[in-house]
């Protein structure tokens, strides 16, 4: 497969989900932070299926950047967790999985604020 084509399935994944976002903030009464955790819960629930899966394998980072890629990573730890260290694993496999994006997040996040100051509106 050309680059060409895995750049346009990671486009055509990655924006469609944006525009299903887009659609329910322009048409329903749904808060962006609402559809934030719609969009982890369906991650993981996809996951948790089976089904997501098989779309990281078709878009790769098209699926995997968004918002349900982290619910998506999420259930994978866990399950792969379970796998390994049983019931303890449905605790600490979340957390695990996702330790270096958020720890990046925080990381980051810290040195923007020692960067720039915020203001009052």
């Amino acid at each position: 497969m050309s680059d060409l084509m895995i750049y346009l399935r990671a486009f055509l994944v990655g924006g469609a989900l944006c525009v299903i976002a887009q659609v329910l903030i322009d048409k329903t009464k749904m808060t962006p932070a609402r559809i934030l955790v719609l969009y982890v819960v369906a991650g993981v629930f996809l996951g948790g299926l089976g089904i997501y899966g098989h779309l990281e394998d078709f878009a790769g980072a098209g699926a995997t950047t968004p918002l349900t890629g982290f619910g998506y990573l999420i259930s994978k730890g866990v399950r792969e967790a379970v796998d390994e260290r049983g019931l303890l694993g449905a605790l600490s496999g979340a957390l695990t999985a996702a330790s270096a994006g958020i720890g990046a997040a925080l990381v980051f996040g810290f040195l923007m604020s020692l960067i720039f100051r915020s203001k009052r509106k």
